[in-house]
């Protein structure tokens, strides 16, 4: 079957969100422009990533190009709504790439749907006929910035660490493997 790539080089919304309650969240990337609406599902740390990179790529493509990066998102550019219902998953994200498209000063994502194959860094933003279906996203720096503050938002709306060994805090109880499953007691 040929590959299919869905491009947006203007798109009307590009944002992280979820599905479900924390501790059994589905994280999707939705991007939607004019009609079009692609949801791609993919794992919580993907999503913490893409926003860390996204601020790193930020900094650098202003040091290196002068680029007009915002250090923070306007009020009317912030994202605060829900995705677009229904989501209908389109694939599972794999692989990710990011770069600088210097002749449309756009920050470009792709995303790479899972495969068995070993994906060659090629087709990463190349427009072959072989491997994964694809995702690419082009956004100026304002909108890569309100993507990247939005996704550490929804990352970080889910269960709270532990402060002994940073893994989610269940409503029903931990166990802390610091503590070698004992709770501390507040009784004297």
């Amino acid at each position: 079957m040929a590959r299919v790539i869905h491009v947006f080089r203007q798109p009307d919304r590009f944002v992280a969100g979820t599905v479900g309650q924390p501790g059994e969240r589905t994280f999707y990337l939705q991007a939607s422009e004019e009609a079009r609406l692609v949801s791609v599902a993919l794992e919580k740390q993907q999503v913490a990533v893409l926003a860390e990179r996204i601020g790193s790529l930020l900094e650098e493509v202003h040091r290196r190009f002068g680029a007009d990066v915002p250090d923070a998102v306007p009020e009317d550019l912030r994202d605060t709504e829900p995705l677009a219902v229904p989501v209908e998953e389109e694939f599972k994200v794999g692989t990710m790439g990011l770069g600088w498209d210097a002749e449309s000063r756009a920050v470009v994502i792709e995303l790479l749907a899972i495969t068995e194959e070993e994906v060659d860094e090629a087709v990463v933003l190349d427009d072959t006929e072989e491997g994964p279906d694809a995702v690419r996203v082009f956004l100026s720096p304002v909108e890569a910035r309100a993507f990247a503050e939005r996704a550490d938002r929804v990352v970080r709306a889910g269960r709270k660490p532990c402060p002994l060994c940073s893994e989610p805090l269940d409503p029903e109880g931990h166990v802390c493997p610091r503590q070698n499953g004992y709770r501390r007691s507040d009784e004297g």
